[in-house]
């Protein structure tokens, strides 16, 4: 896997469970906020999942699509698009209604300085869009950053540890929670909130991260010694198929992959890879900011794609000059600046 397309064809394979599923329910499907990481190989994901399912549905992307192709690739799929500003109040009221909604609105890079705009999309509009879609049903997208760092002998918090949140982007973050909790008791709305950490593709994550600082003898940071992450597409599958299990009150699912990952032991296996010594800065502390995702495995089986896949396909795509996105995951954060 050495090329963008080939990367765009993995991601948005979907399972056979997928397609039973979105056999079974009801209505089209709205993603608010497609224009990130995340969101097109989502949307793709989904579109091909309704096709293989041979059911009448359709996929609605959101986004400002202020700059690049992205609103055009999506079209192309057979993907309905709208651009829209979801903080202007008019274009937010003129979105159709849609049963089906997956939230992927947020703001975390350039937090800090900018406390206001975190603040603004992270927890003041997710009450305007819950008021606005109060009948439909929403998975919204989260983070484990609510969680404070936690022991790693603890192996993860689950659903039921009291949330923490370091620093304003994390409490922002739990705020957006907050929010559609009490819209969810409000209206009865069904909501499954996401909490997700890290999704890794081959352009970016924690995985791509590590690798390109072993290759390029950089030094890496041991203080957050310990990691989960999960194959983008995974995630997304398990965002989808989250849908069928929303609630009121919200259910709470920690998405992530079923290993605790150390830091050290992923770079010297990079570094035995690419012919390098890893340099490393600090030692591991005690605590570190990791989920326990059994419950989300329970509902909807392991990932399909295992870490050392991850491994193996991502020194395949540095060492082939795969592109990045540029955007570093900032996993080392102990303290909440974003």
């Amino acid at each position: 896997m050495n090329t963008v397309k080939d990367l765009e064809a993995k991601l948005a394979e979907p399972s056979a469970s997928l397609i039973s599923e979105l056999k079974k329910l009801d209505g089209d499907l709205l993603i608010l906020g497609v224009g990130g990481k995340m969101g097109p190989s989502l949307a793709r994901l989904a579109k091909n999942a309704i096709d293989q399912a041979g059911v009448d549905k359709k996929v609605i992307a959101v986004s400002r699509f202020s700059r690049g192709s992205l609103q055009k690739e999506l079209e192309q799929d057979g993907i309905e698009t709208i651009a829209a500003d979801l903080l202007d109040e008019e274009q937010l009221r003129a979105l159709p209604e849609v049963k089906n909604v997956i939230y992927m609105v947020g703001h975390k890079f350039g937090t800090s300085g900018k406390e206001y705009l975190a603040w603004a999309m992270n927890s003041y509009l997710p009450g305007r869009v819950a008021e606005k879609f109060k009948n439909s049903r929403f998975v919204v997208f989260s983070t484990g950053n609510v969680y404070p760092l936690t022991p790693v002998g603890l192996g993860g918090v689950t659903e039921e540890h009291p949330a923490g949140p370091v620093g304003e982007y994390a409490q922002s973050c739990l705020g957006r929670e907050r929010i559609f909790e009490y819209f969810s008791h409000k209206h009865q709305t069904p909501v499954a909130l996401f909490r997700l950490n890290y999704a890794i593709d081959m352009r970016y994550g924690v995985l791509h991260d590590i690798a390109t600082a072993v290759k390029e003898e950089k030094p890496i940071n041991l203080e957050m010694g310990h990691v989960n992450v999960i194959w983008q597409g995974d995630a997304n599958e398990m965002a989808i198929r989250s849908l069928a299990v929303c609630d009121s009150p919200p259910q709470i699912l920690n998405i992530t992959g079923p290993e605790t990952i150390s830091i050290r032991w992923l770079a010297e296996w990079f570094g035995e890879r690419f012919g390098t010594q890893p340099v490393f800065l600090g030692e591991e502390r005690d605590t570190a900011l990791l989920s326990n995702a059994s419950k989300a495995h329970r509902l909807f089986g392991y990932p399909r794609v295992t870490l050392r896949q991850m491994m193996e396909w991502t020194v395949e795509w540095i060492q082939s000059g795969g592109e990045s996105l540029g955007k570093p995951t900032h996993f080392q954060e102990r303290e909440g600046r974003f």
